[in-house]
């Protein structure tokens, strides 16, 4: 679907046996799998011909711009992490998620899961990646960047999110990597268009993801009851189907993970066809434009 909607050239890792017709597209042959519910690390080092190892080998090589995963996502990024490699003064990678805005670009939140616990000094890092990101995906010239908390007062939150104001109150990130820090935010000014990149830790921003992408969901569904049991015509639905696919995740398709020496992208294990067309169309996206550079570029900066 995304060759022939898109024209994105793909190339599949996997069993050719179980695969079955590909219709053409080129296979990295891979005869193991890292199992969702399987230990991410020791599962990558153990299994060297499982699928999501051969993909981020491939990026490494140069054999593809990026590697899209649906599967476990500790697994991707170990895997990324340990064929690919951190960029230089990354302490850890993190997945960043755009947030729809109604009017404006959306808003980009990280870390969405790939660090559930956090040192104070890797949100400062997530500021910069996040900055990088939002430049260049959205074209915003000097994103406005803040923290997910539980109080727009100064001093509110737990005592990672407290210093990590300190860190990002008492030094020259934001100039050096183009920023505009505006400090704490709450959770329902996500989607406000408040801020252009919000950081939090992995636990909390996965949280929050899973919440919203529930949401939606139930929304969604009530609205399209309420439509067909109270007979309104097509043409309400049809003013309503834009501002769903707005919101709908599966557009975009998958998130990125930041701060690794090469593309990685995580989509959701519940994915369908079409989500995964979209996802690779915007791996497609995150290489053209370099985002893996621009981030390298903003970090390089806190050592310049």
């Amino acid at each position: 679907m995304a060759a022939e909607r898109f024209g994105v050239p793909v190339v599949l890792v996997g069993d050719p046996d179980r695969l079955g017709d590909v219709t053409g597209l080129p296979v990295i042959a891979a005869s193991e799998v890292v199992a969702m519910d399987a230990e991410p690390a020791s599962s990558v080092r153990r299994l060297k011909d499982s699928s999501i190892v051969r993909a981020a080998e491939a990026v490494r090589d140069g054999a593809a711009s990026a590697v899209l995963s649906a599967g476990n996502t500790g697994a991707a990024m170990a895997a990324s992490l340990l064929r690919m490699g951190r960029i230089k003064g990354v302490s850890r990678p993190a997945i960043a998620v755009p947030y729809p805005v109604i009017g404006r670009a959306p808003t980009t939140v990280l870390d969405c899961g790939a660090n559930a616990d956090c040192q104070p000094e890797w949100l400062v890092q997530f500021a910069r990646m996040g900055t990088a990101y939002a430049r260049q995906r959205f074209d915003i010239e000097e994103p406005k960047v803040a923290i997910l908390t539980i109080g727009e007062e100064a001093g509110k939150g737990n005592t990672m999110v407290k210093t990590a104001v300190t860190l990002l109150e008492d030094n020259d990130w934001a100039s050096e990597c183009g920023a505009r820090y505006i400090g704490n935010v709450e959770g329902r000014y996500l989607m406000t268009g408040v801020a252009d990149v919000i950081i939090c830790d992995g636990f909390t921003g996965n949280v929050v993801l899973k919440s919203l992408e529930g949401l939606y969901d139930i929304f969604r569904a009530a609205v399209e009851t309420a439509l067909s049991e109270t007979g309104v015509n097509q043409e309400a639905e049809d003013v309503l189907a834009p501002v769903f696919r707005h919101f709908d995740a599966k557009a975009t398709g998958a998130a990125v993970l930041l701060g690794t020496r090469g593309l990685t992208m995580i989509s959701h294990g519940s994915s369908t066809a079409n989500t995964i067309a979209n996802a690779i169309r915007t791996a497609d996206e995150m290489s053209t434009v370099g985002i893996v550079d621009q981030v390298r570029a903003a970090v390089g900066a806190a050592d310049a």
